[in-house]
């Protein structure tokens, strides 16, 4: 018995891209295979230069990832380290960890250096004191085995920063730097001389001197710093402690995020919260170019070994790959992180993307196979002002119809006098493969638009589709399309409310559809209401227990019949629409109610004593399927079903409700985070390696179209009810390996492979099993009893011709051709009255 495999919870996406400096392979190049390498989350990720593509997701650490730093001894290789207090070193070709060194204590930043053989330099925590760390080199262990201990620690500095951009290793590794508030300490390892600089801390002329900062020059005795107030201080002579100098660069007007030398130190680059990639030429204030507009603030700047390429790491997780000419070339954009998601968690049904907040005024449409974001719509369509105080519009609601063919948007202001609402509406358009606006609906209702859904009917979306929005002003409205009688309009159809519904002058705050969308639910405040959504008449009202109503749904499938309400108070609710009765209560603070819109399945999250806990059940059944208590120390405040492409494999019935569907939950923290019964080795090989390995092929996209190509007939051949035969000797054939596997410009000419390629296509008669053989003459058997006597004596001879039992090996007898008339009688006589005894 296999065990069922434990339901874990793994970060999918959405973890900070910028948290760690991003590493270059060694051939960078981007004509060339280069690769970027960067931190996210517990994982690393390595992407393609050309292609920005993720080819591998390296995990294993079992917290943050804190720094990565490629071996200076062996390029392929790639140092990492963790909160978890360990340093992996990797083979990140293969995404393979070659060792685990465990230091035991809190790693919060990591330096490799090609002067320093067999050691490596981690910030820690100073123990004993609080918020203090020091720099130490650790001597890793050259010994054999996978998991090793590293406690040789010997400390080089205390009283250092956390942030691995405020400790830079000068030229050779002769000298550390390290900045702390306003002091700079340099130590020279060979002299073991420690000088230290401060500047004042006072505020002149407006400025703020505290460092952010610091860089090396790669081959001279120069130190650069970013400081708070935006200027860039360039130190020199700084062996000396009083004869120092330091010049000032300034062209920043707030605070230096990061600085980076070119490889051969002529340049500086630096970058901050303006979102413009600076470079500072010859050290000179008056020489300077510019690369503006890079979407967000720049928190880090990476060069590659050779200084064809850089790249910048953006607040809002986006990773700038740019030409050493200044020129943008390649942008991978991750989950943006926004400090509030009002638009909820939505799945957009034509590409199951998570559709969300992004930029502000934008939707952003995130993939969540490639943690990459596909696209973002600007929805505003206004400039925003980076200013704080302003009350700028931005998009607070989104809604897409059943295919995805229309997007329903809700844009406001935070005032509470004038919201200056807008409802647009867009149609997706196949041509430009992009939603275009159709209608615009300015002031929709009188207050803020609480909710708002689509009736959910594939086969009536053309034609009788509708959309109700409620709002808080005791309203909510129902928005139909109509024929476009305009002669200048450019669509044929637009949008207009039809109907208008209210309940005892309550503030409408939640609406939805039953599935058959035969019914429509509005709650208004502790009130729940159900309409016909034909006649628009009130069917019935729900009340109980006391409490507004946080989250309705309906129950789906076998569980239609059901409505789903949760409180402000601490109820979850089950009534009956059959019997318009309360079919069950429990006491339980749901923050979150998430139905599966492919099974009965509904998942409700909840917040008590500081710490999540899921509940997955079906409406017709009381007791939960499924419970998982503390399910992360976040507080989760979205959560969303994403249909999976093929149904999946579960082991246990307890997790079967995954099966079809797989839940994706958003913490107040923005990491997105799901359900996974998979190991961590399953989870982060990709899918195109898994291909390959189960059809034993190269991964090359000639093999992968192959092993699609024979997937695709075999199943065809499956639908039309014809046998699938495997070929075991065609894939154990050497000449086929040899001729897949070996690179073309090596391989012989095609008329010498060409005859040893066919015969082993040949298929002997004496490889048949004997099971085969007998199949073949039951066949023929069979097929001489419905023929007649003329027929069964020509197939008697053919199989007389053929010799079957020839190919059966060892035989103890032959049956002759009377023996075998006789066998075949016996065959179709009647023995069925044998079962009466």
């Amino acid at each position: 018995m296999v065990a069922p495999a434990a339901l874990r919870v793994v970060r999918c996406g959405g973890s900070t891209l910028h948290g760690v400096r991003a590493v270059f392979s060694a051939d960078s190049k981007q004509v060339g295979p280069g690769y970027l390498l960067c931190a996210s989350g517990d994982f690393v990720k390595m992407y393609s230069v050309t292609t920005e593509e993720t080819l591998r997701l390296m995990g294993g650490h079992a917290d943050l990832v804190t720094g990565i730093q490629l071996n200076p001894h062996n390029h392929m290789q790639l140092y990492s380290s963790s909160l978890d207090g360990s340093i992996k070193l990797w083979d990140f070709m293969d995404g393979i960890p070659i060792k685990t060194f465990t230091i035991g204590s809190k790693l919060l930043a990591l330096y490799a250096l090609a002067s320093s053989e067999d050691s490596v330099f981690v910030v820690i925590p100073k123990s004993g004191e609080r918020d203090t760390f020091q720099l130490v080199s650790v001597k890793l262990t050259k010994a054999a085995g996978h998991d090793l201990e590293a406690k040789e620690l010997s400390v080089v500095l205390d009283g250092v920063d956390a942030s691995p951009k405020r400790i830079a290793f000068g030229r050779e590794g002769e000298y550390v730097a390290s900045v702390k508030d306003v002091n700079l300490q340099v130590y020279f390892f060979k002299q073991k001389q420690l000088n230290r600089f401060s500047v004042s801390a006072m505020k002149t002329k407006g400025g703020n001197n505290h460092f952010t900062c610091i860089a090396c020059h790669p081959t001279e005795d120069c130190i650069a710093t970013g400081h708070a107030d935006g200027k860039i201080r360039l130190w020199r002579n700084f062996c000396h402690k009083k004869e120092y100098t330091f010049s000032t660069l300034h062209w920043h007007h707030d605070t230096v995020m990061d600085l980076a030398f070119s490889m051969e130190g002529t340049r500086l680059l630096s970058g901050g919260v303006e979102s413009v990639l600076v470079l500072w030429h010859n050290e000179s204030d008056c020489q300077r170019d510019f690369l503006p507009r890079l979407g967000s603030a720049i928190e880090y700047i990476s060069m590659s070994s050779d200084g064809t390429l850089c790249c910048t790491l953006h607040t809002d997780n986006r990773i700038t790959i740019i030409n050493s000419n200044l020129r943008f070339c390649k942008s991978i954009q991750g989950l943006i992180r926004s400090m509030d998601v009002k638009t909820g968690l939505v799945v957009d049904p034509r590409t199951k993307a998570l559709v969300l907040n992004g930029e502000p005024g934008h939707l952003q449409f995130y993939c969540l196979q490639s943690d990459q974001q596909l696209f973002s719509l600007d929805i505003v369509q206004r400039q925003y002002i980076h200013q704080a105080g302003l009350n700028q519009t931005d998009l607070v609601k989104v809604a897409f119809s059943a295919q995805g063919k229309w997007l329903a948007t809700v844009e406001e202001r935070e005032e509470l006098s004038d919201p200056g609402l807008q409802l647009k509406l867009w149609f997706y358009d196949e041509e430009t493969q992009s939603f275009k606006l159709n209608t615009r609906i300015n002031t929709p209702h009188e207050d803020h638009i609480t909710d708002m859904c689509f009736r959910d009917m594939d086969e009536l979306e053309d034609d009788s589709l509708i959309l109700v929005t409620a709002g808080r002003d005791c309203v909510f409205k129902v928005w139909v399309m109509v024929e476009d009688t305009d002669p200048e309009a450019q669509q044929s159809v637009s949008w207009s409310c039809d109907f208008v519904g209210s309940y005892h002058n309550y503030q409408a705050t939640n609406c939805c559809f039953s599935e058959d969308g035969s019914l429509l639910a509005v709650s208004f405040e502790e009130t729940v209401t159900v309409w016909d959504s034909v006649t628009w008449d009130l069917k019935c009202t729900f009340c109980h227990p006391p409490g507004k109503i946080r989250n309705i749904c309906f129950g789906r499938l076998t569980c239609s019949k059901y409505l789903i309400g949760a409180t402000d108070y601490g109820f979850l609710c089950c009534w009956n629409l059959l019997s318009c009765a309360l079919e069950w209560s429990a006491h339980l603070n749901v923050l979150v109610l998430q139905p599966d819109p492919l099974s009965e399945h509904i998942a409700a999250v909840s917040w008590l004593s500081k710490e999540s806990s899921l509940f997955v059940f079906k409406p017709n059944e009381p007791r939960p399927i499924y419970i998982q208590k503390n399910l992360c120390k976040e507080k989760i405040q979205l959560a969303a079903f994403v249909p999976r492409d093929e149904p999946e494999t579960i082991s246990s019935e307890k997790y079967l409700w995954l099966r079809r569907s797989q839940l994706f939950f958003l913490t107040d923290t923005q990491e997105l985070m799901t359900l996974s019964t998979k190991s961590l080795e399953e989870r982060l090989t990709p899918s195109s390696k898994q291909l390959a390995v189960e059809e034993s092929l190269p991964v090359t996209p000639f093999s992968l179209l192959l092993g699609k190509h024979r997937r695709q007939q075999s199943q065809e051949d499956i639908d039309l009810g014809k046998p699938v035969v495997h070929n075991k000797h065609e894939q154990d054939s050497p000449a086929v390996k040899e001729l897949l596997h070996t690179p073309a410009h090596v391989l012989p000419s095609a008329s010498f492979l060409c005859p040893i390629f066919i015969n082993s296509l040949l298929i002997s008669k004496e490889n048949k099993s004997a099971e085969e053989v007998a199949d073949e003459v039951e066949m023929e058997s069979e097929k001489t009893e419905d023929d007649s006597d003329e027929e069964r004596d020509v197939t008697e001879m053919e199989q007389e011709d053929t010799s079957p039992v020839e190919l059966l090996g060892e035989m103890t007898c032959k049956l002759s051709k009377s023996q075998e008339k006789e066998l075949r009688k016996i065959r179709k006589m009647d023995y069925s009255w044998i079962a009466a005894f």
